[in-house]
């Protein structure tokens, strides 16, 4: 892919950028330096995740064409990825929610629970697991209904909380996260591909880890939950107190001889990104892969690091472009009974913030995106941040405080025309972040 000029292109440049690390998460780039040999017995493919629709595919391209394979997975709505001429389709694809759960996910996660038993040692279950597998892949723990789950999922979300605590308390809450869909595969040998959308690439907290040991307890979903001041029905508090919902852990033998691969990572299209840009002659830099915060407050501090290249070069010289990723949160404030709520996610609500700090600042330009393609729930990647945003919007009469007061960075940039609209990629290793300072 060739690059834009930055000089001329700034916003060209910067959303190739963004493309080159979408690429570098691509499953069919991935996948078969991971895939294990056929078993004597049955290959079982099982999964979930906004990326679960293209590592399917991924797996039937790179799987021999004379050994048995079939399986399901579940991705979110309009997530299945165009179809390869002439690939055959031996893994079924099935479409859920996300990122609050609904039927067809439940439906979904009871037949991918009821394909896993009855397996034997001969047999390989093959594990997809993405991020937004906890929202797709939803089976809730006994006594609770899936609208308690959602209203909980939501709560959760507006929270604050972050992707740790979330997944903590959707596997304490669930019959099939934190391993404990591993453990209904056994004694089938077990191999997970996971790709990572979380800070420290943790596998048991990508998608509520299903098919990994958790660490997390009861006691700690309980503390979760009592910190966010979020209900949940009285009898399921009781067996959370009682540790009657705990989780497999690592040293439970359901999980000997079991593989997990990590076959793309945000730091690989971090990397990817920079690669890119040092190639168009740029100094470039990578912050870190596991940001996390407040969105619109990591956004301000981008934009004190950027001001500071821009006036005075340091603590890098310009023209250079820094980079980051990881997985941020915006608590979404509370309006008057009545008023329109805001629209957007966490890649627009950075911008917002950045674009609030850096006041016009000459020189640089910013673009926040989701590597999934979606912001939120969306129908825009992220936005794009130049010096001129504000100076633009106030000629609209447009007052950034009053669109972040409401969290409506969708609103925003989309009467800019700054939005950055990509569609479902079909991966996902989370926020991505580049700032151009000219």
């Amino acid at each position: 892919m060739t690059a834009p000029d930055p000089r001329t292109q700034p916003r060209a440049f910067l959303e190739h950028l963004y493309r080159v690390a979408v690429h570098r998460a691509l499953p069919l780039h991935n996948t078969a330096a991971f895939l294990p040999p056929p078993p004597r017995g049955r290959t079982l493919v099982l999964g979930a995740g906004k990326a679960a629709g293209a590592m399917a595919q991924a797996v039937e391209a790179w799987w021999p064409a004379e050994a048995p394979l079939s399986g399901l997975v579940v991705t979110r709505y309009h997530h299945i990825p165009p179809r390869p001429q002439g690939l055959p389709e031996r893994i079924e694809v099935v479409e859920a929610a996300h990122p609050v759960p609904d039927e067809a996910g439940l439906r979904a996660a009871e037949r991918i629970l009821a394909l896993a038993h009855g397996l034997t040692p001969d047999d390989l279950v093959l594990c997809l697991i993405s991020g937004g597998g906890s929202a797709l892949l939803t089976l809730p723990a006994e006594g609770l209904t899936l609208q308690e789950k959602q209203r909980i999922n939501r709560e959760l979300l507006e929270s604050g909380a972050n992707i740790a605590e979330m997944n903590c308390v959707r596997k304490h809450l669930s019959r099939i996260k934190g391993g404990r869909l591993a453990a209904a595969c056994a004694p089938a040998r077990v191999v997970t591909l996971t790709i990572s959308d979380v800070p420290g690439d943790d596998p048991s907290v990508i998608a509520s880890g299903p098919t990994v040991p958790d660490t997390s307890t009861c006691a700690e979903a309980v503390a979760i939950l009592q910190r966010h001041g979020i209900a949940v029905p009285g009898a399921i508090m009781s067996l959370l107190e009682q540790g009657a919902l705990e989780t497999p852990k690592p040293t439970d033998a359901v999980f000997d001889g079991q593989q997990v691969h990590l076959i793309a990572t945000p730091q690989q299209s971090l990397e990817a990104a920079a690669e890119a840009a040092r190639a168009a002659g740029l100094d470039t830099h990578i912050l870190s892969d596991e940001m996390e915060g407040e969105s619109r407050e990591v956004g301000k501090v981008h934009a004190a690091l950027a001001r500071a290249v821009a006036r005075r070069g340091e603590p890098f010289r310009r023209p250079c472009v820094i980079l980051s990723g990881g997985e941020t949160t915006v608590t979404v404030r509370k309006l008057p009974e009545g008023a329109p709520r805001g629209r957007g996610g966490r890649a627009g609500e950075f911008c917002m913030g950045l674009a609030q700090a850096l006041q016009g600042q000459p020189g640089v330009w910013a673009l926040a995106a989701d590597t999934d393609g979606i912001d939120g729930v969306e129908d825009n990647a992220g936005a794009f941040v130049a010096p001129d945003t504000l100076q633009r919007a106030l000629a609209q009469g447009m007052k950034i405080d009053a669109f972040l007061a409401r969290n409506d960075a969708y609103g925003y940039f989309s009467a800019l025309g700054d939005l950055v609209i990509t569609g479902p990629t079909h991966t996902n290793v989370n926020d991505f972040r580049a700032l151009l300072v000219l």
